[in-house]
């Protein structure tokens, strides 16, 4: 299996790329890299190149280009090389921590839609901070590829995440839930009211009904659906509200006299629990699902464990095949967002 790699792409590229890259080649002997940048800056990085290989690049596309524009003009940028790559089939999956939008066009206008997607979702694996739950984390999609949807699109969207759930993430019989601004089933716009009623009436979704953004890390839901515009909103509500509690409690130990630095040193193991529970870097990046093959995109301060932990996850999307089981069914179904359940 082969994982085109954008190594110019991340505010710390290329060096923790190539260095995440380096150890999950040593974890997964069935995989190959192909690292697309800049050789001169690249080579000097790598300390095994077995089942590496460098593609040249003459330019790269930065964070604050416009996206469709960039791929369009830098044709020989390591975003458009790589997913191109994926497109002719010389890679099974692309993955960058660059430019998140020319990442986004790249996959949808080079890779492809699957038939019978009309808008991937960019989907995300959050924690679970339910003390005692039976999981530790969820699927939540669409986190920001498509400010507005449609009935259909967050219909397809629990297709993705149940799948990805179950084939991923190992779940059986995933739950699905819509975010929505109240639990009740009357709740909402009249874009929310219409798709519950259309996840209720699908005799292949385990749907359990409305989630409220601050329920979203309480586990009562395996897969979490929205449109691009609330789910990424609420996501960097709860991003933002869990970093003021981090600042909140570090300048209480730092400033709460020795008795509050004691009480940390107890603390330390629990603390440090905690941070690897709600870091980012466990779960590896975000998948623009509903494409023909895997994209990646991971966050652009990503270090070396992120980049480990993120071709982790592509390593079990490709044993899994879940791009083919998707595909499976989308042709086979081509009108998801008709009831299949007696009214």
């Amino acid at each position: 299996m082969k994982i085109a790699v954008d190594a110019m792409g991340g505010d710390h590229a290329p060096k923790v790329i190539v260095e995440g890259v380096e150890q999950a080649r040593d974890l997964y002997p069935d995989l190959e890299f192909s690292l697309y940048g800049d050789p001169s800056k690249v080579k000097p990085l790598i300390q095994n190149s077995e089942r590496l290989k460098i593609i040249p690049t003459s330019n790269d596309i930065t964070m604050g280009e416009e996206p469709v524009r960039a791929i369009r003009r830098k044709k020989n940028s390591s975003i458009v090389k790589a997913a191109m790559a994926v497109k002719h089939g010389e890679a099974d999956a692309f993955f960058s921590a660059g430019n998140t939008g020319a990442v986004l066009a790249a996959g949808i206008f080079i890779v492809g839609r699957i038939k019978g997607i009309d808008r991937p979702g960019l989907t995300s694996v959050l924690p679970i901070a339910q003390p005692g739950a039976s999981r530790h984390s969820f699927v939540y999609l669409d986190t920001g590829a498509n400010a507005e949807s449609k009935e259909r699109n967050l219909v397809q969207y629990a297709y993705l995440g149940k799948f990805y759930s179950e084939n991923v993430l190992g779940v059986a019989n995933p739950r699905i839930g819509l975010l929505n601004n109240g639990a009740e089933e009357d709740k909402g716009d009249t874009l929310h009211k219409a798709v519950w009623q259309l996840l209720n009436k699908k005799d292949d979704l385990n749907f359990v009904g409305n989630v409220e953004s601050g329920d979203l890390l309480f586990g009562k839901a395996d897969v979490v659906v929205s449109d691009g515009w609330t789910a990424n909103a609420a996501l960097k509500a709860t991003e933002g509200t869990a970093k003021m509690m981090l600042k909140l409690i570090r300048h209480g130990i730092l400033h709460g006299g020795l008795r509050a630095k004691l009480g940390y040193l107890m603390l330390k193991p629990i603390f440090h629990q905690i941070g690897q529970t709600m870091s980012t870097s466990t779960y590896g990046g975000a998948v623009l699902l509903g494409l023909k093959a895997p994209v990646i995109k991971t966050h652009g301060a990503a270090d070396t464990l992120t980049v480990k932990n993120t071709i982790g996850q592509i390593h079990t999307m490709l044993k899994a095949g879940v791009i083919d089981k998707t595909v499976d069914f989308f042709t086979n179904n081509p009108e998801v967002d008709k009831p299949t359940k007696n009214a």
